[in-house]
């Protein structure tokens, strides 16, 4: 990927999420044709910290209705990357 703040979209604020970053592990919304060697070059840019190991997983699109308009529909598909850190390091998200 030519430009490394293109890789990460936005960390992925949930309850699992927080519940892994207290064990030292983050999550992100990640672009669709990254990489784990690219995820790890961005968190190393952007974070300032080296990840121990990160892992990729595809996040499928689901079919909602939406009751404004009555009108079936369906969410925005994409990838994700879990960033496992050292013991001592941490990623300030807020």
């Amino acid at each position: 990927m030519k430009n490394i703040s293109s890789v990460i979209i936005a960390p992925r604020i949930t309850e699992k999420g927080a519940y892994l970053s207290e064990k030292g592990v983050y999550v992100f919304d990640i672009a669709k044709n990254a990489t784990k060697a690219t995820v790890a070059e961005a968190i190393k840019a952007i974070y300032k910290v080296t990840p121990r190991q990160v892992r990729v997983s595809a996040v499928q699109s689901k079919a909602v209705f939406t009751r404004g308009t009555n009108r079936w529909g369906k969410t925005n598909s994409g990838k994700k990357a879990y960033v496992y850190l050292k013991a001592g390091d941490k990623i300030e998200l807020m």
